[in-house]
């Protein structure tokens, strides 16, 4: 058993380098995600139904569809429209396109979550509209959104392992091509297993480092809570003093 798992190990610089390709992709898929989120977000609380008509039918449409059937549309559809991508190019604009419809509800919510009386303080310091959402606005809802947005990095790296299905080399792609040759299927996927948990919290790791450097803390701090006697204190000089005999 243990030759096994040496003879397994012997492909580890393969491992390594399908690993890195997965978390290669699964960033620029995450960045374009990003992109796509804060622009629907965006068209989705805009007042012209130009704008927020095409914005719905996208996250509509992307979320009510498997990942794995847009990547076939991606990689094999496409080209009969005249738009020829790679694997690699067709699986980032895939995971690009599909979480961005989370991203663009996530970021929607998070804007919506900051007190409208933020708003008018900023009007009131006479700051323009494009101002107050960058400098007031923006920060608040990407504190109050940072761990569901990790959660889709995070989700980008698993759901990276179906660009198999359209011949990329990835960690699962390479797994199975190595299990093909070697037959060690517990030995091999074991070890894909192992990257991918190197991989998503090693993700969350720096994640965390970045949200602590990246963000203040909350703006409104939290209500103090009274003590159960303090309210009694209060009272005390009102209630009548007990006359002495």
């Amino acid at each position: 058993m243990l030759t096994d798992w040496e003879y397994a190990l012997r492909d580890w610089h393969t491992y390594v380098d399908a690993a890195w390709l997965t978390l290669r992709l699964s960033l620029e898929a995450f960045a374009l995600a990003c992109a796509l989120g804060m622009l629907g977000a965006a068209a989705r609380r805009s007042r012209h139904l130009v704008l927020r008509a095409p914005a719905a039918v996208y996250v509509e449409v992307i979320r009510n569809t498997p990942v794995l059937l847009q990547m076939f549309v991606a990689y094999f559809a496409l080209p009969s429209a005249g738009l020829r991508l790679s694997p690699v190019q067709a699986g980032v604009l895939a995971l690009g396109l599909n979480v961005g419809a989370y991203l663009t509800e996530i970021f929607r919510a998070g804007i919506q979550a900051v007190p409208g009386g933020q708003r008018e303080a900023a009007r009131v310091l006479a700051l323009g509209q494009s101002r107050t959402f960058v400098h007031v606005v923006l920060p608040q809802a990407l504190r109050n959104v940072y761990p569901a947005v990790v959660n889709q990095l995070v989700q980008i790296i698993l759901g990276s392992s179906l660009l198999s299905a359209i011949s990329v080399p990835e960690l699962t792609g390479t797994a199975m091509v190595i299990n093909s040759r070697t037959l060690l299927t517990v030995q091999v996927f074991g070890i894909a297993a192992v990257c991918y948990l190197i991989m998503t919290n090693l993700v969350v790791f720096v994640a965390g480092l970045v949200g602590r450097v990246a963000f203040k803390p909350p703006l409104r701090p939290a209500a103090v809570r009274p003590k159960p006697l303090d309210a009694v204190r209060r009272l005390l000089p009102v209630l009548p003093r007990r006359k002495e005999a």
